[in-house]
């Protein structure tokens, strides 16, 4: 199984010192050995969407909706993927997706949504392990409002209506919260915008809910289910 991540990001700060870039995390969530690696702010790309069984599409600071060239390539990109490979998205990487297929994000009114997060599998789906819920944890400031035609929902909450999409016309899934980030990772993220991005009371709130047990090797492994039934072998393979 070849898979690729799709770099959208790094970590803020010197962060990625102590936790690596976000290829690094997906690698410790996912097991399953070296990822190939495509920096797509830097317009790196592979030569066709089929040369991988798989991408994985990281968050990013930006948002889907920045006059940024290399965004209209990603989303062009995921376009002419449909049908061809397997797609997981991550937050930012779950928003363009949506949007790339018909769907609609904006920068919620809602404010930051920080820490950890619990949200229900209202669509259960054959890898879910007929799980009710999860909880990872969360940092964004946008959602997806409008759902692509041919995805539905298959997990949820108050806060994130749309925080799971599994589409129905081809091998994707996506989530809106990060199962990758470690909680020391989140915990330091949030430490960072403690009273510049995020009110203190709102980050040390954030903080404190990351000491809670999470879910995040349980959704790792449901994604590690998803490429293993998803990603199409290759002749190599």
């Amino acid at each position: 199984m070849k898979l690729a991540v799709l770099e959208t990001g790094a970590p803020p700060g010197d962060l990625d010192r102590a936790y690596g870039r976000y290829p690094d995390m997906l690698e410790r969530l996912l097991d399953l050995g070296p990822l190939a690696r495509f920096d797509v702010q830097r317009r790196q790309w592979p030569g066709a969407p089929e040369d991988y069984d798989a991408y994985l599409i990281t968050g990013s600071p930006a948002g889907v909706y920045d006059p940024l060239p290399w965004i209209g390539e990603l989303k062009a990109f995921l376009q002419a993927a449909k049908g061809k490979t397997a797609l997981v998205g991550i937050c930012f990487g779950h928003q363009v997706m949506a949007e790339a297929f018909g769907g609609k994000v904006v920068r919620s009114p809602k404010g930051w949504g920080v820490g950890l997060h619990d949200y229900r599998v209202t669509k259960a789906q054959s890898w879910t392990e007929g799980a009710p819920g999860f909880s990872i944890p969360a940092s964004h400031q946008d959602q997806v409002v409008v759902r692509p035609p041919q995805a539905e929902v298959m997990a949820s909450s108050a806060f994130t209506p749309f925080a799971g999409l599994a589409y129905r016309d081809q091998r994707a899934i996506s989530f809106q919260g990060h199962p990758e980030f470690e909680a020391d990772y989140a915990k330091a993220l949030l430490s960072l915008r403690r009273g510049s991005r995020l009110p203190q009371d709102q980050a040390d709130a954030a903080i404190a809910s990351l000491g809670r047990p999470n879910d995040c090797a349980r959704v790792g492994g449901w994604i590690r289910a998803f490429l293993e039934t998803a990603a199409r072998p290759t002749a190599a393979h």
